[in-house]
């Protein structure tokens, strides 16, 4: 009888096989199956491949042996299987664009494909079903056809769904429902085969077989359809992560050095900054409308939880796997940077509703910080984070600050070596150089010029009994600063020591300023035998100072701040080692408020200080009073002003007449052509001006009328700002000073005409200040018919009323603010970016003359010596004018002109 059935089953028509009963199937799989394999790979006609296929699948397939799968039918048939689908896939392409509800011929062509097509997918999910029933467990080499297989198939599926709006061009709804059908076999093809790979078992014992390789190219054909199905549908996009990190986990042992583990977490960051955007965007329209849209928000919560869930998926999978992601320190540094670039308070956030912000902070931003936590002990990560070389653009700039500081807030929970690591610097190439936290802290919060402007606002810091308000970023950044002085490791202190005294030190004015208050902080916190060293060390560096710079008045500011925290005894001590008595510790107490001294000692040190500035003052001007000796003449007049300012109760009658007369001498020796030229001179105007207007009260007329007539003539010469500045504070200090009657005709003219004249300055700073000063001397003087006089034009009258009642002030929205301040910020940068440029090329330079890129700078000095020369000589001139000359002057002079006439020969 089987002799019988047997032959004919050879040419059995492929209707009847379908008709087959399972026994007979199961008998004649040995003959059958090869004949339909093999019209299977020579068939050129879809619908019978099609057939075919799923008679194997339906009759045959559940009789095979599931231990021989792969050589019997999988390998045989899936890479026709796939070629079939490739070409179909081509053909439905190629023809789409021609699809039109007039073209019923493209369109009945079209739509057989796509039904052809989702039958093959059905066929697969047979074939994965089948596997599934009849394993326990599976060893994937024993059907790797088919996982790739299908994958591959999946992939093209939902890539050409997603493109089907371009692909169809306008005419999508003609086969929207096969298109739809389609995309649900391949979803239910992938649930499928997920549900097959799950089953699958591995040696952990075994390093390398062909198992390892293939579950990689699984996983990694998974990361591919992620990112195509990333738009489409969220759940199935979740599912399918979800389903990567699953195995990856699962298989660490034997899969972890094949991974491609960089790819997995660019993919998985993308994914996360894809869905935040959506859910920005989602509550930037919520908040733009009026009326709230339920659907609009659940969809809003849907996407914030998706979110959440692309963070937690990421948690999981660096946990794993960190030792092996240091190639991929710089994307979740990115992500973190990103993330925080689009939330407010940054200035390029989405414009959403308060309570949306906390929703997004308290479910999806609350799961980076975890992140960071496990990113800690990771050097990779230190090193781009701290790189020195990192350059941000500007909207990344005040998240990288935030950062910082998150790290700086976990730092002190963690070992001794990891706060090390991260508060030291270290080179670790000639091109790769890791600051330390301390450094970055202050570059990083120098970049947020923007955002200290404006100033956004963050949470504050939570305490008992209070209430939580908003702070600015300063006040954050300082207060988590100073959190982390008091609580990281003592064996750090150096670091921070650097650190505090290179930020004090720097040209920014904020950064020194933050950098004071840390110091003060500091010098609190510690003992008082800490705080009178920080004190000693920020004296010698003043002293070592070599003029004038900013550097010397960032550290004044520093050490008058600091000596208000010395305990008494230290401040004794300090007195003892840096006696005003002694001629080279004078110039330190111009920068010392004897106000932080106790009454005594405040008595004791106004007297040391004003008897020996006013011994040497007395000595310039008993002698030659050369050019070259004001710079201390400066320096002693500035130490008394200091007395006058912070203890002038200390002072005795003598001594505040002594000063006075010093003033009067010092004043008549000044003209015009000296202030205007002489840099040195314009200080020691300065200085006399509010000296002097310390005892306006008791000054003579006379002086008051001189000083008054040469601040007229020299407002006409346009001076420096300070000059004007300076000259404003006496004007001010006139308010309450009655001017007799015989000298009202001549100072009170030059009062209003120094007052318009300042009114209409054009520089912002000397304007402000000139109201400033006005409004003071208007509101004090007994002479109220000059006030009119100094408003000579309708412009300047204007400004004042303004000014009086707080108006004129430009109306700026909130919106346009930010927009302005980030377009500074823009400028800013550049501004900073070419002046680095520039102190890069010019500290490059190699001290030969030959070079021709030094020859601007020397002919600068020469010009500048020049140009000083011929100061001193109109000075000489100007002197004798007002003066006999000495004796020795004419010999001095000879000895001038023979020098002259030697550098005369070396010139030629």
């Amino acid at each position: 009888m089987s002799q019988e059935r047997a032959a004919p089953a050879s040419a059995v028509p492929l209707e009847e096989l379908s008709s087959w009963p399972e026994e007979l199937c199961r008998r004649e799989l040995p003959s059958v199956l090869p004949r339909l394999l093999s019209m299977y790979q020579h068939s050129d006609n879809w619908i019978e491949h099609i057939q075919i296929l799923k008679i194997i699948v339906e009759m045959f397939l559940p009789h095979m042996n599931h231990l021989t799968l792969e050589e019997t039918f999988f390998s045989q048939a899936l890479p026709k299987t796939v070629k079939l689908f490739d070409d179909m896939m081509y053909e439905l392409t190629s023809q789409a664009r021609g699809l039109s509800s007039h073209n019923l011929e493209i369109q009945t062509t079209l739509r057989n494909i796509l039904q052809t097509m989702v039958q093959l997918l059905a066929a697969l999910t047979g074939c994965v079903q089948h596997v599934c029933v009849t394993q326990e467990s599976i060893i994937l080499e024993n059907i790797h056809s088919l996982p790739s297989s299908v994958l591959h198939v999946i992939k093209s599926t939902f890539v050409h769904c997603k493109d089907s709006e371009s692909v169809y061009s306008g005419h999508l709804h003609l086969v929207s429902d096969l298109l739809q059908a389609l995309f649900k076999e391949a979803y239910s093809l992938q649930k499928q085969l997920m549900e097959l790979l799950d089953m699958v078992c591995m040696d952990p014992l075994v390093d390398e077989n062909d198992d390892i390789l293939n579950m990689v190219i699984v996983i990694h054909s998974l990361l591919d359809i992620c990112s195509v199905i990333s738009g489409m549908d969220h759940a199935f996009h979740a599912n399918t992560w979800k389903f990567i990190i699953k195995q990856s986990l699962k298989h660490q042992s034997v899969i972890r050095s094949q991974l491609k583990h960089r790819d997995i977490i660019t993919s998985l960051c993308e994914d996360i900054l894809f869905s935040f955007h959506s859910c920005l965007q989602l509550a930037e329209q919520m908040t733009q409308s009026d009326a709230q849209d339920n659907a609009d928000y659940r969809l809003f919560q849907k996407t914030l939880k998706l979110c959440r869930f692309f963070v937690n998926s990421l948690l999981h999978y660096t946990k794993e796997f960190l030792p092996l992601l240091s190639d991929s320190c710089s994307t979740l540094h990115q992500l973190y940077l990103q993330i925080h670039s689009k939330f407010p308070p940054s200035l390029y956030a989405a414009r959403i509703s308060k309570a949306q912000q906390e929703e997004i902070a308290g479910t999806f931003l609350v799961t980076l910080d975890p992140l960071i936590s496990q990113l800690l002990t990771f050097q990779p990560f230190m090193q781009v984070v701290l790189d020195g070389k990192l350059e941000l653009p500007c909207e990344l700039q005040f998240p990288q600050c935030l950062l910082l500081i998150v790290i700086m807030d976990k730092l002190p929970s963690q070992p001794e070596d990891v706060q090390a690591l991260w508060c030291t610097e270290s080179r670790l190439s000639e091109a790769t150089t890791r600051v330390s936290l301390f450094k970055a802290v202050f570059c990083s919060f120098e970049q947020c010029a923007g955002e200290l402007s404006l100033p956004i606002h963050l949470q504050g810091v939570k305490s008992k009994g209070q209430v939580e308000v908003a702070v600015t970023l300063y006040q954050h950044i300082c207060v988590h600063l100073c959190t982390f002085i008091a609580s990281f490791h003592p064996s750090l202190f150096p670091e921070l020591d650097v650190a505090l005294l290179n930020a004090v030190l720097s040209a920014n004015m904020i950064t020194s300023l933050l950098a004071m208050d840390a110091w003060c902080f500091l010098s609190r916190y510690g003992t008082a035998e800490l705080c009178a060293h920080h004190v000693t060390v920020v004296a010698h560096l003043i002293k070592s100072c070599p003029g004038e710079c900013y550097q010397l008045t960032n550290l004044s500011i520093l050490l008058r701040r600091l000596f208000f925290f010395m305990a008494p005894p230290q401040q004794v001590e300090f007195i003892q080692k840096f006696s005003p008595k002694a001629a080279e510790n004078l110039p330190l107490w111009q920068y010392i408020s004897l106000q932080a001294l106790p009454a005594e000692l405040r008595k004791q040190a106004a007297h040391e200080v004003t008897r020996a500035g006013i011994a040497r003052c007395q000595e310039w001007l008993s002698s030659s009073r050369t050019l070259g000796e004001l710079e201390s003449l400066n320096t002693l007049l500035s130490a008394l002003l200091a007395v006058c300012n912070c203890a002038s109760e200390a002072l005795d009658i003598v001594q505040k007449t002594t000063i006075m007369e010093i003033g009067s001498q010092l004043w008549a020796l000044l003209n015009t052509k000296l202030v205007t030229g002489q840099p040195y001179v314009q200080q020691t105007f300065s200085l006399l001006l509010p000296l002097l207007g310390f005892f306006v009260q008791t000054l003579d007329p006379h002086l008051i009328s001189q000083v008054v007539t040469l601040q007229t003539s020299l407002l006409k010469l346009e001076p420096p700002d300070h000059v004007c500045l300076a000259v404003l504070d006496f004007v001010s200090s006139l308010g309450k000073f009655f001017i007799p009657q015989a000298f009202q005709d001549k100072i009170l003219p030059s009062l209003s005409s120094i007052f318009a004249s300042l009114l209409a300055d054009r520089n912002w700073i000397v304007e402000q200040h000139t109201l400033e000063a006005f409004t003071q001397f208007a509101e004090g003087t007994n002479h109220e018919e000059i006030v009119p006089q100094c408003l000579r034009s309708e412009d300047t009258k204007n400004k004042v009323v303004s000014f009086l009642e707080k108006t004129g002030f430009v109306d700026e929205t909130a919106a346009a603010r930010v927009e302005r301040v980030k377009q500074e910020k823009g400028i800013f940068r550049e501004h900073l970016a070419k002046v680095a440029v520039e102190e890069a090329k010019w500290s490059s330079l190699q001290p030969y003359a030959k070079r021709p890129r030094q020859e601007s700078p020397l002919e600068e000095e020469y010009r500048s010596a020049l140009q000083a020369a011929s100061g001193a000589l109109e000075a000489v001139e100007s002197l004798l004018q007002v003066s006999p000359a000495p004796d020795w002057l004419l010999l001095k002079m000879e000895m001038l002109q023979e020098r002259i006439d030697e550098l005369k020969r070396h010139v030629l």
